[in-house]
């Protein structure tokens, strides 16, 4: 058993993410238009018609944008917890009574063969979830938009195959920057996002150096530089013994376009 992963885009102007097993094909957020989702999975060959589900982190536009569109025009199942499904309801306006699934964090469900734990994570939204996909013994995490982990998080994310984790900002530039005080504060706080140091804190603690894949997710345009947070991640896992040339494959994603398709 196995999995297939892209990132079909991933930033403040977007976020959609495919899993794909040998039974399942699902999305986690869809925040663009429909039109723009349904362009990104024809980019990789996969037709929207075919989509078993789609996962919502939270109820934020660049995460739901596209989630109303998609299941009706696909009639699509949608998978959220209660609150956020009240918190998102108009930005996706009405689904098909059927095509509501509501989950619970910590509580774990099944789409076909892939078992799915949904995880609670901090972040300025009303109950924001991060996701572990299971396929046999092949293990995703999904974590990004929270301001900490704590070390529940840790232990639950530690041993995934494919780590798709946010590395959002570098605290400098952040400071330096031109964004007013107020949003500065809340990028910063426990409520907002992870920076370069953060995920590297993270990453630290829950690899192994076993041939792991970590792509570095939801980049800040603004307040970070692809090379800056590939370039921290990499040299601060060398620095801790890790040989990441040869036991860890670390990539970037991407804010316009989908990333290569992984394999696990």
């Amino acid at each position: 058993m196995s999995f297939s992963f892209c990132s079909l885009s991933s930033g403040s102007s977007g976020n959609c993410q495919y899993i794909e097993t040998k039974g399942a094909k699902v999305l986690v957020d869809a925040g663009f238009t429909g039109k723009r989702i349904i362009e990104l999975l024809k980019n990789i060959d996969v037709e929207p018609k075919d989509i078993d589900a789609i996962l919502v982190t939270h109820e934020h536009i660049d995460h739901a944008k596209g989630v109303g569109i998609l299941s009706r025009k696909f009639n699509i199942p949608v998978y959220a917890n209660e609150k956020t499904w009240i918190a998102m309801e108009p930005i996706i306006k009405e689904v098909k009574s059927e095509n509501i699934k509501i989950i619970k964090a910590n509580k774990n469900f099944e789409i076909n063969d892939i078992l799915i734990h949904p995880f609670n994570i901090s972040h300025d939204a009303i109950d924001p979830v991060g996701y572990l996909f299971f396929n046999g013994m092949k293990k995703i995490s999904i974590l990004t938009d929270t301001g900490c982990v704590n070390e529940g998080i840790k232990t639950k994310i530690k041993g995934s195959h494919l780590f798709f984790i946010e590395a959002n900002h570098d605290i400098e530039m952040l400071k330096n920057g031109g964004y007013p005080v107020h949003l500065k504060k809340r990028i910063l706080g426990n409520k907002g996002h992870l920076s370069n140091d953060d995920c590297l804190s993270i990453l630290s603690e829950v690899l192994f150096g076993q041939n792991e894949h970590v792509l570095l997710a939801h980049l800040s345009k603004e307040n970070n530089l692809p090379q800056l947070a590939y370039k921290t991640i990499y040299n601060g896992l060398k620095e801790i013994g890790f040989d990441v040339e040869k036991d860890i494959n670390i990539q970037l994603t991407n804010r316009d376009n989908h990333t290569e398709i992984f394999n696990i």
